[in-house]
């Protein structure tokens, strides 16, 4: 078969999604997942940020650890440098492996608990030293908690974890203003019925002397002595009524346990619908309102600044309107975690509402699909439109907390996330959990991982609190390469002749989609026998002009259950989607300050007025030297003698571009634009003057000087050629680099 026939199958096939012709397999017919996941087969074997040990209350700093951190931090203190510590480690570093393998068969436990049983099933053959290194780095350990997996139940875990441990800081502040009010308000009475004529009695007398010297003293001629003139009562009827009712409900309040551990019953505040959280916020306000009234009634008492004809007018009329946001910040915050399968609910129809209206509320919603199809039967993809949108629509309401991210950077986020659960006012945490059902044998880190990394579901947070700018507020720099389209990411494999090959791979949305098991419909597995110079990287497709891409079909790189690397062509409806989700990350882009449409046109518009005035100047130049040149006979240079060497650099001609092998800069008309070094720093460096030059050209790709020629504003880069003739795309990018050579 030709070639411009194996390249019609292809086509028609990314055009209709209909396979035509031989050559074209279908994905179910292999174990398919993308290259760049060949090696995460066994996620046990690999230390990463997971599991996790969520930290019991008063035993450290934060509320959650990485087990490899724990583990690193342990080994620093037991394991001697070099060769002698190195028994040591590889114990326990296999207790470790053992420990992530336990996890994902057993479930979550106690940290101490699952490293002594697995330590116990390590060293049941072994010496007796074993266990004991084993158990004294397990006490090197000086934290515990629930050890967590990236499993289904890891979103819910995590942030209910999270408000927990803001609360108790919150309660600490709340007793300790409150345990400060309570005994200054007993003093009083206490002091009152000391002076009173109740106080002098004998038998209070003698109370107060205590029984050790109740022998040694006449009470009652004491109390005739003392008591003459004491009166009935020191505080005044209404005085003495505000400050036992105060003393009452500051008891009696239900909205933090209280310390010394008594029956008194408290309110319930996680809530598992958004219905039921704000019907017992309208419940509670009453009760708010009294104690935030009581507590402000005793600060006034004790410092003796209650005025009658002036307060009770005022608390008189005190109801919910008269609340602050610093009143409600005495208060725990309504945590509303919403199941999965729960996000359509009725009792959660009001989310948007309910965040709008300021309550201080905070809601975790899980995410488990990112593929659904559009509800209205059109056949495309809705790409999220209910769950990967829900936080950038909020965002958009403004007044509040927002944070989006996938479970498995929920620790690189941890210190976000205690912000939000500690923040003002309303939070809502979008949290996507990985869907393994649809994903084969991959791993829920990885599905929820590989949904992040390809912006089809990028992790940001907006804190209406952060400052007065969308600088402040927002922030995408838990992505990785927030500056591109797609992450980019090292490649290395063994081509048909066994020679090792480098590339780098971008990982785009269509690379997620590979990993849903619904997919398979949507691409096309090509043999290597007929890979075709018109194939090419999706990423690279989604760039070419209309006309050329017409001419092209994009291909993913893609990897067998036995590793060996295969081109899946990727039909249209797909590359749809994945234009679709790159528009949409171009936009969050634009909030973060990344490629800002309106920075762009204005620096467009000040580098045109630049250019024309730098213009004027020359022609003005020009025309100045052109009046001032001698014309006279007797300045003519005699025939045949060699011309001046201003006047053979006046004739000569233009001044043209050198091509070279060797990429180089006009250092000299650099305008310090930065954009080279943002796509290599590398590559691409300053000199004293802030001006760039080739710091390293073999540090980058002919591609990266390719795309900084394209994008330099002045057109200095000139690329040179290729150092590296098995870089994939060669062709067309020689092409591209011809006009700046």
């Amino acid at each position: 078969m030709d070639m411009a026939a194996k390249f019609q199958d292809q086509l028609v096939f990314h055009m209709t999604g209909r396979r035509s012709g031989e050559g074209l397999a279908p994905l179910d017919a292999r174990s398919m997942r993308p290259a760049l996941f060949a090696g995460y087969r066994d996620l046990a074997q690999l230390r990463h940020d997971f599991p996790l040990v969520l930290l019991e209350p008063g035993i450290a700093d934060g509320f959650v650890a990485s087990l490899t951190v724990l583990v690193n931090h342990a080994l620093e203190e037991l394991a001697p440098r070099g060769i002698e510590g190195e028994r040591l480690r590889k114990h326990v570093l296999r207790l470790e492996r053992e420990l992530r393998h336990a996890l994902g068969k057993g479930g979550p436990g106690q940290l101490s608990e699952l490293w002594a049983a697995a330590a116990a099933r390590l060293t049941s053959d072994t010496d007796e030293s074993v266990s004991k290194i084993l158990a004294l780095a397990g006490r090197t350990i000086k934290v515990d908690g629930d050890l967590v997996d990236c499993d289904q139940a890891l979103p819910s875990r995590f942030m209910i974890h999270a408000w927990r441990h803001v609360q108790s800081q919150k309660a600490a502040l709340f007793h300790g203003h409150l345990d400060t009010l309570q005994r200054k308000l007993s003093d009083i009475l206490r002091a009152a019925f000391v002076h009173s004529e109740a106080g002098q009695k004998p038998a209070a007398l003698k109370a107060a002397v205590g029984g050790m010297h109740a022998d040694d003293f006449d009470f009652a001629a004491m109390s005739r002595l003392v008591g003459k003139n004491a009166p009935k009562d020191e505080l005044t009827p209404g005085r003495r009524k505000r400050i036992e009712w105060a003393l009452t409900v500051l008891k009696s309040q239900r909205f933090h346990p209280s310390k010394l551990g008594t029956a008194q019953a408290t309110h319930e505040f996680l809530f598992d619908n958004v219905a039921g959280a704000v019907a017992a916020y309208r419940d509670r306000l009453p009760q708010v309102v009294e104690l935030v009234k009581a507590i402000a009634v005793a600060e006034l008492e004790t410092r003796n600044g209650y005025n009658e004809a002036d307060h009770d007018p005022f608390f008189e009329a005190y109801d919910e309107n008269s609340l602050s946001p610093d009143d409600f910040a005495l208060f725990p915050d309504y945590l509303v975690c919403i199941p999965a399968d729960r996000n359509d609910a009725p009792e959660n129809a009001g989310l948007m509402d309910t965040l709008s209206s300021g309550l201080p509320v905070k809601v975790v919603v899980q995410v488990t699909d990112l593929l659904e199809e559009a509800s209205l039967g059109t056949g495309h993809f809705a790409f999220g439109v209910r769950s990967a949108r829900l936080a950038t629509t909020a965002m958009g309401l403004g007044g509040m907390f927002v944070l989006q991210a996938a479970a498995s950077s929920l620790y690189r986020m941890r210190h976000r996330v205690e912000a939000g659960m500690g923040a003002r006012g309303p939070a809502l945490f979008s949290i996507f959990a990985g869907a393994p059902e649809a994903a084969g044998d991959l791993p829920r880190y990885l599905t929820a991982a590989a949904a992040m990394e390809s912006r089809a579901f990028p992790a940001f947070v907006y804190d209406a609190a952060g400052g007065e700018n969308w600088a402040t507020r927002f922030s995408l720099e838990h992505n990785r390469n927030p500056e591109t389209d797609w992450p980019v990411e090292p490649f290395e494999y063994a081509d048909e002749g066994l020679q090792r090959v480098r590339s780098e791979i971008a990982f785009t949305y269509a690379d997620f989609a590979l990993c849903d098991q619904r997919n398979a419909e949507h691409f096309a597995v090509v043999g290597r026998d007929r890979w075709t110079a018109s194939m090419v990287p999706a990423a690279q497709w989604l760039a070419l002009p209309e006309r050329e891409a017409a001419e092209r079909v994009p291909y993913l790189l893609a990897v067998d259950d036995k590793d060996v690397l295969h081109r899946v062509i990727v039909d249209m409806r797909m590359m749809q989607a994945t234009r679709r989700c790159m528009l949409l990350w171009h936009r969050l882009q634009e909030h973060g300050g990344i490629h800002d449409s309106h920075a762009e046109r204005l620096l467009a518009r000040e580098k045109a007025a630049w250019e024309a005035q730098k213009n004027a100047e020359i022609e003005a130049l020009r025309k100045s030297a052109a009046t001032a040149a001698p014309a006279s006979a007797e300045a003519a240079p005699a025939p045949g003698a060699p011309a001046a060497p201003a006047a053979a650099a006046a004739e000569a001609a233009p001044e043209e571009k050198v091509a070279s092998d060797d990429p180089w800069i006009e250092t000299a008309r650099c305008p310090s634009c930065n954009e080279c070094q943002i796509i290599n720093p590398l590559m691409f460096a300053y000199n004293d003057n802030k001006q760039a030059y080739i710091k390293d050209a073999n540090a980058g790709t002919f591609r990266q000087l390719v795309e900084a020629a394209e994008t330099c504003q002045v057109a200095i880069i000139h690329p040179g050629k290729p150092r590296n003739p098995s870089e994939p795309g060669l062709d067309e990018l020689i092409k591209r680099a011809e006009p700046f050579q």
